[in-house]
């Protein structure tokens, strides 16, 4: 069964996401709040495919939520429910462990194609990968196609389902210019209906978990005007 935690204070939002989301084939968890919304999560032993949260609640807001379940589950999908005012909160959504987020208001068709595009990744994570090669070693670095885990230098790097693939795309075509737009593609799909600043978001992100110093990245590098390339 398909999943989905949805987290929103307002009623009428809420009622209007479930019954969207039901009709894509989904189970719904629904919560008022962010400390409902945990419960929730913890009751059912973190069996949630993606949790969709609205920023601002009461008792707990969606960004904190969006820690602890990130601090629970590297796995699962995660889309903030932002206003058009609140750009900050959409970055920070982003570097706290968020895959994507939608502005309100939004279509039904929009949300759930979102959630769609993410629950395809969380199901191809718990799916053992079958390939030729199984690891992928560059330098430090090896990547486990079939464990979907990264190790630099012997020690293991926690990844989100989003960060593997963007680390799986730079592995298999090492030293290549790869534009954002590429990177959105491959990552969130043809359909993707966001900005490619998602895609810098996850790339900072990235460095803070690969990189000694971040704001010199010696691997995950700047490649202005065009995108970002793994240098070999």
């Amino acid at each position: 069964m398909k999943r989905v935690l949805i987290a929103e204070d307002e009623a009428a939002i809420r009622e209007f996401v479930v019954i969207n989301l039901r009709r894509g084939g989904y189970e719904v968890l629904e919560a008022c709040d962010g400390v409902q919304a945990l419960e929730l999560y913890d009751s059912c032993a973190g069996d949630v495919d993606v949790a969709v949260l609205d920023v601002m609640m009461p008792n707990m807001d969606g960004l904190e939520v969006c820690r602890q379940l990130r601090n629970r589950s590297n796995n699962i999908g995660i889309i903030m429910l932002t206003a058009k005012t609140q750009e900050m909160d959409k970055i920070t959504g982003l570097m706290t462990g968020a895959d994507d987020y939608v502005t309100k208001p939004f279509s039904p068709t929009e949300l759930v194609a979102r959630v769609d595009a993410i629950y395809r990744r969380v199901a191809m994570n718990n799916k053992p990968v079958s390939t030729a090669s199984d690891i992928i070693e560059l330098g430090e670095f090896k990547l486990n196609l079939r464990n979907r885990t990264l190790m630099k230098s012997g020690t293991f790097i926690e990844l989100t389902q989003v960060e593997f693939q963007m680390m799986e795309y730079f592995f298999t075509n090492p030293g290549a210019a790869l534009s954002r737009t590429d990177i959105l593609t491959r990552v969130w799909g043809n359909e993707y209906f966001g900005e490619e600043k998602i895609v810098d978001v996850n790339i900072r992100r990235l460095r803070m978990k690969i990189e000694k110093e971040p704001s010199q990245p010696r691997y995950l590098t700047t490649i202005w005007g065009v995108g970002y390339k793994w240098v070999v």
